[in-house]
């Protein structure tokens, strides 16, 4: 295996905006860092548990992908112009309106994520499952493809947590860009 295309693949797929990082920034912003981590352990046991799926059902999944990328990429549009209304319509002086940083609306995100399925789909099949069958392998891996992807929830957190008051000082317009962000990527998945 190629562990510097692994790497790259794994880190460009991870840290580049997606619905997840999105979320994760309009979060923090909002709510701080401390509540968004709820978000961030959901979202990466979420993308954990698609990774170990991917990698158990390799073969199953590579005869039903069309059909499941079509329901997929439905389902994950619906849910990403929500996430955009959500967004857009994210009011801080009422903490009890904002229900997207919970543990399990992280997780759920992941399995409505086409990015993450994408990711998920392909990353086991093309760099792992060529190059080791062993479950202790393919476990390692699985492993480690998740801690890139916690890094970079973590790192969104964090960059949230630095420009807080900026985005807070400007928040309308960060939500609407976030907003408008969201809307292109749920496009982008029919294109």
């Amino acid at each position: 295996m190629d562990i510097t295309s692994f790497f790259i693949y794994c880190m460009i797929a991870t840290f580049t905006p997606g619905p997840t990082n999105i979320v994760i920034l309009s979060t923090v912003q909002n709510y701080g860092a401390k509540k968004t981590m709820k978000y961030t352990y959901g979202a990466t046991t979420g993308f954990a548990l698609l990774l170990v799926i991917s990698a158990m059902l390799n073969t199953i999944l590579i005869t039903f992908i069309p059909k499941i990328l079509i329901v997929m990429q439905i389902i994950g549009s619906i849910y990403m112009f929500y996430l955009a209304y959500r967004i857009y319509k994210m009011d801080k002086s009422n903490p009890n309106v904002n229900q997207t940083a919970t543990f399990m609306s992280g997780f759920l995100m992941q399995f409505l994520n086409p990015k993450v399925l994408l990711f998920a789909m392909t990353v086991i099949p093309s760099f792992i499952m060529p190059y080791y069958n062993a479950i202790c392998a393919v476990t390692l891996s699985i492993i480690a493809i998740t801690l890139i992807g916690f890094s970079a929830f973590t790192t969104w957190v964090l960059f949230g947590s630095i420009f807080k008051e900026f985005l807070q000082k400007h928040n309308k317009t960060v939500n609407v860009i976030m907003a408008l962000a969201l809307i292109y990527a749920a496009i982008m998945i029919w294109t």
